[in-house]
């Protein structure tokens, strides 16, 4: 069904973009006064040239109907049910090899985030510099367009690989006594395209200068949540947004993962050990990623939930009869007895069919403050284990 009209004037009529427009303009994240922020991801769109670009994997019934158009209906229906406080494009937002204008592709891709004025960032797959772009320019562009809040890379970094590597904060309740504190930290990182190492195959990997840039960025962030004023004991929950899965999400099954898994995960063929260097920082909780459209299974090692969001446009390959789907992931804030707002209380996904009723299923807990003890002990059992191991 292409709900794309509808939606649009729905979203026009309702306003929802009015309390988020001073947020897009102040280019702060913070939470709401509810207590709470949310962030749609979106995966794989595989956007090419709008009502021209046919769908991929859809039933007979859909095919002739069925566009491009059917992605940017799915992001409008999402962003009026769901109303999140930021948008995160996970890669291979648009299929550069069939767009005839990257800059073009991104434009209608991109506009019903930039229409509903909520602050959005992307990151880049291993197909979105495949146009008339390359994969800088790509990020250039998305960084020159309105309401997002995406970098090309850190400004205070001059070496780093690839195009995307940056750290959103996002700060508590205004007024608050966690108004000026990070409470909650983005990492976004280029996970690559293909690999450029001679007799290495396969897809690309987050090279040592990105985890350097994490690992440092990462213990700033936690010397700063551990300061005056208003001191923490423990660190700001922290979680990671990239396009390729790490080699550790093939240490699930169906015994210990939430969602499906219906193909093999397509892991870069070497391990660059980032998982190793996320379990040593201890501030990530959550690992989101695309790539892989038809699993969107989430399960838990060593103390990191590694999800997948499922694909979600209707270009990129899938499974007939099997819905695009969409992941949603919010953090709700402990509140004290007289009703202040305070650091971060739990974090919560589920997912949204795009069937009639935007079906909500596999919701679940990645993480609560009530557990951070044990997983603090897990972390030092775990750095233990590695200096018996290597010293």
């Amino acid at each position: 069904m292409n709900y794309t009209a509808a939606a649009l004037a729905i979203l026009c009529w309702l306003c929802i973009c009015t309390p988020k427009e001073a947020e897009g303009a102040d280019k702060k994240l913070r939470f709401g006064k509810n207590g709470e922020f949310k962030i749609l991801q979106v995966a794989d769109m595989h956007f090419a040239d709008g009502k021209k670009t046919r769908c991929l994997d859809v039933l007979p019934s859909q095919y002739r109907s069925c566009t491009d158009l059917n992605t940017t209906s799915f992001i409008q229906r999402m962003i009026l049910a769901e109303k999140p406080d930021l948008i995160v494009f996970t890669g291979d937002n648009i299929f550069g090899f069939d767009s005839s204008d990257s800059a073009k592709s991104m434009d209608a891709a991109f506009a019903p985030a930039i229409a509903s004025n909520i602050p959005w960032v992307a990151i880049l797959g291993n197909h979105d510099q495949e146009g008339s772009l390359s994969r800088e320019g790509v990020m250039k562009y998305i960084v020159s367009m309105k309401n997002t809040l995406s970098q090309v890379n850190p400004p205070q970094v001059h070496l780093i690989d690839g195009f995307g590597n940056y750290n959103l904060q996002v700060g508590g309740v205004q007024g608050s006594a966690f108004g000026n504190k990070s409470v909650l930290n983005l990492y976004f990182l280029d996970s690559g395209d293909y690999s450029k190492v001679p007799f290495i195959p396969g897809y690309g990997w987050i090279k040592p200068s990105q985890q350097l840039w994490f690992q440092r960025t990462s213990e700033k962030l936690q010397k700063e949540y551990k300061k005056a004023p208003l001191p923490q004991k423990q660190s700001a929950p922290g979680l990671a947004y990239f396009h390729i899965p790490l080699p550790e999400y093939g240490s699930f099954d169906s015994s210990n993962f939430t969602g499906v898994k219906q193909e093999p995960i397509s892991s870069a063929s070497v391990n660059s050990g980032f998982f190793t260097t996320l379990v040593e920082a201890g501030d990530v909780k959550a690992v989101f990623t695309g790539h892989d459209h038809v699993n969107d299974f989430c399960g838990q090692l060593t103390g990191i939930h590694l999800c997948y969001a499922g694909g979600f446009g209707y270009h990129a390959y899938g499974k007939a009869g099997w819905s695009r789907r969409a992941r949603v992931v919010v953090a709700n804030l402990e509140k004290t007895e007289n009703g202040a707002w305070q650091d971060v209380k739990s974090i919560k996904t589920w997912k949204r069919l795009d069937d009639r009723h935007l079906t909500k299923i596999d919701g679940q807990v990645l993480w609560s403050n009530s557990f951070s003890g044990e997983i603090n002990n897990s972390l030092t059992l775990f750095r233990v284990l590695k200096l018996v191991l290597y010293s």
